[in-house]
């Protein structure tokens, strides 16, 4: 019955998704190496909208945005900036500066509106997060900008004239940023309240949270989107009937239905006597702390600067140390890693991949550009020691030990981040793809260890997390 379950959840959520596609046209293109995707209606003649996304981000996390105002008849460019997604080119220069990484972000935005821009109407800017900034910098600049939206948005640029037509929508769970919004509305009409259209002059400003959301859901949110269209049918004088559908459900609906649905596919396996780690609590204990506390301290006494990935030297680093550090521990109390099986590797990593095409079709970037997949193959050093120690010791286990056996991994993250905050900062975003991780490849890879054990279980799961973490962060190269 949960199988039949997960298989309609699934079948419904991708319907969902492919119906927000339908009537659209996408296209790629590329403005110099900068990678642009094109949503338009068929014979779309509306305005131009350029969308941007936020750090650590890429086009496919715009698409909420993207479809429906594509559906309503604008045409949108979604474009990549340097060093993420799939753009070829790392993000380079100061970013403590003005004049450093902000300033080579605008000059790629003002190449990509050039190129793309068809006509002498105004354009309209939307971005995420890191986006604002750049963004609200480039609508300074320029006098063909119209209106402006920023989500999750911060910007000391925004002041009472500048951007003189602006929504700004922020997620209900980010009260530092909806204070910021509440601020930026005030500065027009200084009596104004979150949720308030003000106008002075030529200035109109609107500033709405969206309920329910956060930094990074709030673009799937229903009322940011339909905000979002709303704005700009305003201000160029549009009507849009479109219908914003839970796409952020859908997506979720489809991956957790792939994950639920694996069970049934993990019969296939022929099945092997598995045993759980046998551990004594303060063996288990061992495992866990001795690297979690040592590895910090080790890995950080190394100068590594080899990978154009952020903090991607120390990462792969770290699990290598972690990693190897437990199997060290778990062979010496007599812990086996079971047999290799071909067909476990297989069969673990081509689910991995319909999920895989799943997320980078509907919800981010999941397919690397040529100068990350060496990245992969370092971080790869790093994640098979690491994943194969895990599942050793997550096979078979309670839940209780699974969830102590993870957040001693990130512990042992948050200790290094601790002894070098300026350093490993960046270590901070990698803690929502572990978890992630956990949650959707780590049962699936620990439901396939269950009946095969845990060796080639572990070596598929190393192998899809250098993927992930390899595609996820931005390329950075530090120009002296």
């Amino acid at each position: 019955m949960r199988t039949i379950a997960a298989f309609a959840v699934a079948l419904i959520s991708l319907w969902v998704l492919e119906v927000a596609r339908n009537g659209v046209d996408i296209q790629q293109t590329w403005v110099g190496q900068t990678p642009v995707t094109i949503y338009a209606a068929p014979d779309a003649t509306g305005p131009a909208v350029f969308v941007a996304h936020g750090f650590a981000g890429s086009q496919q996390m715009m698409q909420g945005f993207a479809l429906p105002l594509a559906r309503a008849g604008y045409r949108v460019f979604a474009f990549e900036f340097l060093g993420h997604g799939r753009h070829p080119l790392p993000m380079s220069g100061d970013v403590t500066t003005v004049e450093g990484t902000t300033r080579f972000l605008m000059d790629q935005t003002n190449e990509v509106i050039d190129a793309l821009k068809d006509d002498a109407s105004p354009v309209a800017l939307l971005g995420h997060s890191m986006a604002t900034d750049v963004l609200v910098r480039v609508a300074t600049e320029r006098s063909d900008v119209g209106p402006v939206v920023l989500i999750s948005a911060f910007s000391q640029v925004i002041d009472a004239v500048t951007p003189q037509d602006l929504l700004l929508v922020t997620g209900a769970w980010e009260p530092g940023l909806r204070g910021f919004a509440l601020e930026a509305l005030q500065m027009v009409v200084p009596e104004a309240s979150e949720g308030d259209t003000v106008k002075n002059g030529s200035i109109t400003r609107r500033a709405v949270a969206a309920p329910f959301t956060e930094h990074v859901s709030i673009l799937q949110s229903r009322v940011a989107r339909a905000e979002a269209v709303a704005w700009l049918d305003e201000y160029f004088a549009r009507t849009s009937r479109v219908t914003v559908l839970p796409t952020g459900f859908a997506i979720i609906g489809l991956l957790g239905g792939l994950v639920v649905l694996f069970p049934a596919i993990a019969r296939l396996l022929p099945r092997r006597e598995v045993f759980a780690a046998s551990l004594t609590k303060a063996q288990l204990a061992a495992s866990v702390l001795v690297p979690a506390s040592v590895t910090p301290l080790v890995a950080g006494a190394i100068e590594l600067e080899v990978l154009p990935v952020l903090v991607a030297d120390y990462l792969a680093l770290h699990l290598l140390i972690f990693g190897v550090l437990q199997i060290v521990l778990l062979r010496f109390w007599g812990v086996g890693i079971g047999r290799f099986s071909w067909c476990t590797l297989v069969l673990l990593l081509a689910w991995c991949g319909v999920f895989a095409v799943a997320l980078d079709r509907y919800a981010a970037n999941f397919w690397p550009s040529s100068g990350r997949l060496w990245v992969i193959s370092a971080i790869l050093l790093g994640a098979l020691p690491y994943m194969l120690a895990d599942a050793v010791l997550t096979t078979r286990a309670p839940f209780w030990r699974r969830l102590f056996v993870r957040l001693g991994f990130l512990v042992s993250l948050a200790i290094a981040v601790a002894l070098d905050f300026e350093g490993l900062f960046f270590l901070i975003m990698i803690a929502p793809v572990l978890v992630l991780f956990y949650l959707v490849f780590g049962t699936v890879g620990r439901q396939a260890a269950y009946r095969a054990g845990p060796l080639s279980s572990g070596i598929a799961l190393g192998m899809v997390l250098a993927w992930a973490l390899g595609v996820s962060f931005p390329m950075f190269q530090a120009v002296s």
